[in-house]
């Protein structure tokens, strides 16, 4: 076996790592997955005889891909933080989908991934590479240019947001689709109270309708504000079909074969707490929900 093959074997060992890293660093998944790419290139051309450690350094090399394509997307981002929606990963099967189960290995959710958005890219960086894959603040720091203490007190800032601003899901997944079912026939029936009584008195519903349906991107607050937003959404009730999106429960809306809207459910309590919905056709069709349509 050669040098190349060999390397090529063990680099696409690794690939579910590092995707799993970059979606987590970047909240994207076409940007997670240039970012493995970019980071193949570099071992391509590096000798394998440098690499003492080649998990330890790949991890190292797609940790700092991310960072610098963090610091430019936020160098160029004109659109309000609060309206970004993440890429989500949606499975019509469950969180065990091995297609899937790399990225959902700790059920990274979206509303995570949105407090993570909200983090300078040093913090994200040292949050996610410590307390998300336990890599130690001593192999943090070269990337950052800090020392390990900076580093750690990096991810403190960003731990104690986190904990401030995310809600704790509920684990039993079951139990979250039936509070979904509960709000999706609220919403088709048109009863308000029922709606107020399913969701949480401080929901958030976050939208991205993208640049063809602009008027749905929109971040709506409180429990009585959404509810009046669902009512009009009922509608499509009846189109939606039951998913798992980022190891939760969520929902696809299709109609004649087409898929319309996601809907991402974070459930604290048996009741909703945040709502996470893609509109935007361009979205849309990169996702893979033809699961969904056919």
């Amino acid at each position: 076996m050669g040098e190349s093959t060999w390397l090529a074997e063990r680099f696409e060992e690794q690939r579910p790592h590092l995707r799993s890293v970059a979606y987590r660093m970047l909240g994207s998944l076409g940007e997670a997955d240039d970012a493995v790419q970019e980071t193949w290139l570099r071992l391509s051309r590096t000798d394998p005889d440098e690499l003492d450690n080649l998990a330890a350094w790949l991890t190292t090399v797609v940790a700092r891909v991310c960072l610098n394509t963090l610091r430019s997307r936020q160098r160029r981002r004109e659109e309000p933080l609060d309206i970004w929606v993440p890429d989500p990963v949606v499975s019509p099967a469950g969180p065990e989908d091995p297609e899937h189960a790399a990225v959902l290995a700790d059920s990274v959710g979206l509303a995570l991934l949105v407090v993570l958005d909200t983090l300078t890219p040093a913090e994200r960086l040292a949050f996610v590479l410590h307390d998300m894959f336990g890599v130690p603040f001593d192999e943090i720091a070269p990337m950052l240019d800090r020392s390990p203490a900076a580093a750690r007190q990096l991810a403190s800032r960003a731990r104690r947001r986190v904990r401030g601003q995310t809600p704790t899901p509920d684990a039993d997944l079951a139990r979250q689709r039936e509070v979904v079912t509960a709000f999706l026939a609220a919403a088709r029936d048109g009863d308000f109270d029922a709606l107020v009584g399913v969701l949480h008195p401080d929901v958030v519903l976050r939208a991205d309708g993208g640049a063809t349906r602009a008027r749905h991107t929109t971040v709506i607050t409180g429990g009585r504000q959404v509810a009046a937003e669902a009512t009009m959404f009922g509608r499509f009730s009846p189109f939606s079909r039951h998913a798992v999106i980022n190891g939760a429960a969520g929902v696809v809306v299709v109609a004649a074969g087409r898929p319309l809207a996601i809907m991402a459910f974070t459930i604290t309590d048996a009741r909703i707490a945040e709502i996470h919905v893609i509109a935007d056709p361009q979205r849309l069709a990169l996702l893979n929900l033809t699961p969904f349509t056919t």
